[in-house]
């Protein structure tokens, strides 16, 4: 490897997350009580949990819970399933199927584990860029005129993070049939997945429409308990699902014992849960319209089609680290700089996942109107 850089997000977090006051770049949904998740729990998932010793657990996840992960697919079944932290599923796909030199085609900008894994592993990495103009649409003409015979990998993450966007059911198909038409491996993260305005948008899993496609999900976004370190991948490749996990032995061996079972009860009562967390983001949309509509001169707001965060574009030459750094010292409101995602200097992303907002807002707004802005 040459190195892996230092994680630009993950290092702002560290420095600001739980310092300040109101959390405006959570990309999360409020994250469940225990105890409030417990109240969900059917007899048996309650037995799971009362009965549940502190030993090691099955390494590709226990079966009760790669089952109601399962459900979540159409052709998707449970030994296709492999259970692990989400960030770790980046790793173990980068490790167990790219080597050096591969060539690499990643959404961008994005999370940056999804291309600096890959990069560290002295892989060719090319950056697939949206177009803020079309509402920061993801191009599949662009993906099929750069992609190579040598072409190993291509990643997507739709709904999108930073920016909410979402693609239509004809453009993610046509992604599909590039990885497909290329013998590309496709590595689709779907975090956001199950947070669009409209159902009837949610897309297919990749893993659902090519066997060479790995999809990554989890229970940090749309289900609130990014605490549990639940996630996991699913593919109908059983070589690829293998290699998975035998890269996995060297990582995590195995998941958090109580975090299979927190995300069994979750899952099993799916429904409620997104349905307490869409309605508070939705709340939050409308107040995050009205904030934006009084800041025309400042932002300019492209309200996400899905998702939990939101990637405005910051005018008036205003530097967006510089802009941060100084929300958090003088007024404790965290925000994300566009330079955490290598990405510019003039975009700020928020999120509206969690409780808090409007208190948020107001520490933003008492700034903007202190400074003048």
């Amino acid at each position: 490897m040459a190195g892996l850089r230092p994680f630009k997000l993950e290092r702002h977090f560290a420095l600001h997350e739980f310092s300040v006051k109101h959390n405006l770049a959570a990309s999360d949904c409020e994250p469940l009580s225990q105890a409030g998740l417990l109240e969900l729990a059917d007899e048996g998932t309650r037995r799971l949990w009362d009965e549940l010793r502190l030993g090691y657990t099955e390494s590709q996840g226990a079966p009760f819970l790669r089952d109601e992960i399962a459900g979540l697919y159409r052709d998707t079944g449970p030994d296709d399933v492999l259970v692990c932290a989400p960030v770790e599923g980046i790793f173990l796909v980068m490790n167990g199927l790219l080597e050096s030199g591969d060539h690499v085609i990643c959404a961008f900008p994005g999370y940056q584990a999804l291309y600096e894994v890959a990069r560290s592993m002295e892989c060719d990495v090319e950056m697939w860029p949206a177009d803020e103009r079309q509402g920061w649409r993801f191009d599949p003409k662009w993906l099929e005129d750069h992609v190579r015979p040598d072409t190993r990998l291509i990643v997507t993450n739709f709904p999108h993070n930073p920016t909410g966007w979402l693609p239509g059911a004809p453009d993610f198909a046509r992604v599909v049939e590039v990885a497909s038409a290329a013998s590309a491996l496709l590595l689709s993260d779907e975090m956001y997945r199950f947070t669009e305005r409209d159902p009837a948008n949610t897309l297919p899993a990749a893993c659902d429409l090519y066997d060479r496609a790995v999809s990554l999900g989890g229970m940090s976004k749309a289900f609130g308990m990014p605490g549990a370190r639940i996630g996991w991948l699913a593919t109908r490749d059983p070589g690829i699902i293998e290699r998975l996990r035998t890269v996995k032995d060297y990582t995590s061996i195995c998941s958090s014992a109580p975090g299979e079972v927190l995300a069994t009860i979750a899952l099993k009562s799916k429904e409620k849960i997104l349905e307490r967390n869409m309605a508070l983001i939705e709340k939050n949309l409308e107040r995050l319209d009205y904030f934006f509509d009084k800041h025309p001169s400042l932002f300019y707001w492209d309200r996400p089609a899905a998702g939990t965060v939101a990637f405005p574009r910051l005018l008036g030459g205003h530097d967006a680290a510089g802009l941060c750094e100084s929300l958090a010292r003088e007024a404790e409101v965290l925000l994300l700089p566009s330079q955490v995602f290598d990405y510019g200097s003039e975009h700020v992303r928020f999120g509206f996942g969690r409780e808090g907002l409007d208190e948020a807002l107001l520490a933003l707004e008492k700034y903007i109107v202190t400074h003048g802005l």
